[in-house]
Formats: C-alpha cells, structure tokens, sequence
C-alpha cells in the first residue's frame, strides 16, 4: 500500500472552506491522472468545484464520495498547531478536516491507486465524486453531478461515501441510510395592541399555543427496522415589538422534523397543516425540505465493506441510520446501493479535529479490499 499521510497532509495544507477548493481539486486531478483517471472539472456559479474522475467503460461502477471543503477553524489561537498545517503530533493528524473528510478522500485515492496497481484489467469501472460545497448550502455540489449522472442516463452500482461514521472506535459504525429533514417557517397573525386592553387585540402567541402544544405531544411513529421515531422540534420562536406592554401583531416559529421513511416531506406538511387549520389560525406557513430518508438494505456493498472492516480492524460493525444529512441523500437517487464508512466522529467540527494516522493508513486497506471484494478478485 502506498502511505495516506503525505496525500492527506497536502490536501489538508488547502485552506478549503465552503465553497473554495482552494487548490485540493487540482491535486486530487494530478495524483489519480497517472492510474488512468480521466477528469472531468465542473465549476459552478457561487464558486463550487466539482469533480468526477473515471476510469474504465466496462463492467459494475464503484464511486467513491466526499468533499474537500471545511468549515472555518474558529479561533486559532486555541488549536495544538495551526489548523491548516496539517501537523503530527504523538501519531494523530491535527488540522480542519482530517477526519471530515480530506483523510477519507486520501485514503480512497490511495485505496484506488493500489487497487488499480494489483488489478489493471479487472472488470470493475472505478469513479471519485468531489465536491468543494457539502459544509455549505450544498445546492451546487454533489447535487449537480448527480443531475449530470441522472441526465445522461447513467448509474452507479456501488458508492460508499467517506463520511466519518465512526463513533467510540474506527470501525463500529457504518451508515446505510439517513432520516429525512423538514424545515417549517410558521407566521401567525393577530392584532397589535395595549396588554391592558386583550378584549382590543388577538395574541398570536396565545392563538398559536395549544396548536404548538398538540404538535410536540404528537407521536409521530414508532419507528422501524432502520429508523427510531420521527421527531419534532422548536428551534426558534419570536413574537414582541420591543415593549413588554405591547400585543404584538405576529409571532414567528421555525422547526424541523427528522423522519423516517414511513414518512413523505408531503405527508408531514399535510398532517402539520391540518393541525393548523384545526385551531382557526390566521398563518402563513412556508417548506424547505434539507433531505428525504433513505436506506440500503444489507447486501452486496455493506457486506463487503463490512467484511473488510472486520478483516483489517477485528471490530465488528454495526448498520445504522443515525446523525444529520450527508451528501448520500442525493446519491441515493441514482445509486443501488450506498452507504458511509470513515473514521471517528469525535472531534469534526471542533477546535483541535484530529485522526489517528494509523486508522487513516487501514482506512484505505478497508477500501482497497472492498473493491477487491466487489470485483470479485
């Protein structure tokens, strides 16, 4: 196998946040480009790279998926070292995404490198997918090489997305699916008027509580093999013109719902609003549906990924649909079978996010003997 750290290393010297690539698409073109990758570079409007790169027209197709793109490191002052110094310390890799997720990314190029090395001529088409805008919006990345993939008419057999699905040890947890969410901007309407005076006014807050009441008693569901309970919550509620004796004229609620495939995005509007409508509300309501749920069943991906977590790391790992949304919500559209495998979790997003070396260096054993599993070689 070829080493993971130095590729990482340079990927994570990119100072890549949303949506700049600051360079890491680029390096990723000229490392695979001497395997037999072709690219194909797609950059978007708000600045978006994308990228597909492809080898071989015969044969099932794997991809693998991820992002170079960061969130910012915050205050640097607090970091062990520099966060976009990529540097070593007592065999941990600290910088902005090393563990989400330029450390996958770098194991998936070395993991196909090798592969591609032992097994030139096996029947087996090979793909990355990257983006530069999966910590943003994410409406100009994956998304719009999924719509290329689905316009042309094509497939994938087989993606595993090297999202950090690790949770207490690297190699517990692989994702098979995720929980769809659902955003609801909820406006009620009263009248304005003198607190003194309630016969003059009509409080929104008061006309909207036993609605809200009734929607966080709901029991959504039970859940189901894949999915625990569809949940609903209250993220933000404002009403007041700035004066404690003042009946404001509106109240304002945002909330969300993650549910399970028991569920449509249409469903739960449906079921929101008739609540609603129940109580005589005067509102206006708008959506934003962040992703619908999907799942892949066990089978030939999961096996083979699991089979070859087990063999390289001597966990065994279990299949869940638990955390946010990935970019796995938008492959699952054009994929068979899709799932997520990276390292642990613990410290993405934080001050300090850091990986052990050596978990990246069997990362991409893991991949490479996943493909060799799928290849059937």
């Amino acid at each position: 196998m070829g080493e993971v750290l130095p590729i990482a290393q340079a990927l994570l010297r990119c100072p890549s946040v949303t949506p700049d690539d600051a360079g890491a698409i680029a390096l990723i073109v000229r490392e695979m480009s001497p395997y037999g990758f072709d690219a194909k570079v797609m950059v978007t409007p708000n600045g978006t790279t994308n990228l597909w790169l492809k080898r071989g027209e015969e044969g099932p197709l794997f991809v693998f998926a991820g992002h170079v793109d960061v969130v910012p490191p915050g205050d640097v002052t607090s970091w062990k070292a520099p966060p976009f110094d990529a540097a070593v310390l007592d065999g941990r890799l600290i910088a902005r995404g090393a563990a989400d997720m330029k450390g996958s990314v770098a194991a998936a190029m070395v993991a196909l490198q090798d592969f591609v090395e032992k097994f030139p001529n096996a029947p087996l088409q090979l793909a990355m997918l990257i983006t530069s805008d999966e910590e943003g919006d994410a409406d100009q990345g994956t998304v719009t090489v999924v719509d290329m993939l689905q316009s042309a008419g094509k497939s994938i057999d087989w993606c595993i997305v090297g999202e950090p699905s690790s949770d207490r040890v690297f190699g517990d947890t692989v994702k098979n699916g995720r929980r769809g969410s659902l955003n609801g901007h909820l406006v009620v309407f009263g009248k304005q008027g003198h607190v003194a005076y309630p016969e003059k006014c009509i409080n929104p807050i008061h006309q909207l509580a036993p609605a809200l009441a009734q929607l966080t008693a709901e029991k959504w569901d039970e859940g189901n093999e894949w999915f625990g309970p569809t949940t609903f919550q209250v993220s933000n509620i404002h009403e007041g013109v700035g004066a404690v004796n003042v009946v404001a004229p509106a109240c304002e609620l945002r909330f969300n719902l993650r549910y399970s495939t028991q569920w449509t995005a249409a469903s739960l509007r449906e079921k929101i609003e008739s609540v609603l409508n129940a109580h005589s509300l005067n509102y206006r309501i708008t959506w934003q549906e962040s992703a619908s749920p999907f799942v892949t069943p066990a089978g030939k991906l999961s096996e083979a990924l699991t089979g070859s977590i087990r063999e390289t790391t001597g966990v065994e790992p279990v299949l869940n649909t638990t955390g946010g949304t990935s970019d796995a919500r938008f492959i699952a559209r054009v994929a068979r079978e899709v799932v997520e495998f990276g390292p642990i979790n613990a410290t993405i997003h934080s001050i300090n996010e850091e990986v052990s070396v050596a978990d990246l260096e069997a990362l991409a054993v893991i991949y490479r003997r996943t493909i060799e599993r799928l290849a059937g070689v």
